[in-house]
């Protein structure tokens, strides 16, 4: 399984529930890498979407503690184990953690690569963070991009690889 996230330099992640930056060439990617794959995701995140939808040609599972929580086109669980359980069958590089927070830090471990896309700036006001891969044991970086210049930001791709595994 892969984990796919945008950080800012203190790796944080989000704001109030949203994302921190409005990213067209990295929104491809994350598309282009995920699409005909499997997503693992909580609710919340889910809610940030365009109209709450899952992904489109992508299957979604959805972690979430309310029990009665349903959407259209989206597999429900309520716990990380039942998520995995779920996605037992998909293909483990076509598997994607897409947040929030939690949903990264609990499923971190069980992940062989992280795709970041890292964004040279501090966003203000951010209350969701990923963690910090340099600082924990087994994580490498296994290749960086060139500089990325959009929307008057500067970023990077950077692939981590988890040795740990």
């Amino acid at each position: 399984m892969n984990a796919i996230v945008v950080t800012d330099r203190a790796w944080a992640i989000g704001r109030d529930g949203d994302l921190l930056f409005s990213l067209p060439t990295d929104m491809r990617r994350f598309r282009s890498m995920t699409l005909d794959g499997t997503v693992i995701l909580g609710r919340k995140t889910l809610d940030s979407f365009p109209g709450g939808k899952p992904l489109p040609r992508r299957r979604n599972i959805v972690i979430t503690h309310n029990a009665d929580f349903d959407r259209e086109g989206a597999v429900i669980v309520s716990s990380l184990a039942e998520a995995l359980d779920a996605a037992a069958d998909e293909d483990p590089d076509k598997l994607w953690v897409i947040g929030g927070g939690s949903v990264y830090t609990a499923l971190l471990s069980r992940c062989t690569r992280v795709y970041l896309t890292r964004v040279d700036a501090v966003a203000e006001g951010a209350d969701t963070f990923f963690p910090n891969l340099d600082k924990l044991p087994g994580w490498e970086v296994e290749c960086v991009s060139d500089p990325v210049e959009e929307n008057g930001l500067t970023y990077q791709f950077v692939d981590y690889i988890n040795k740990n595994i």
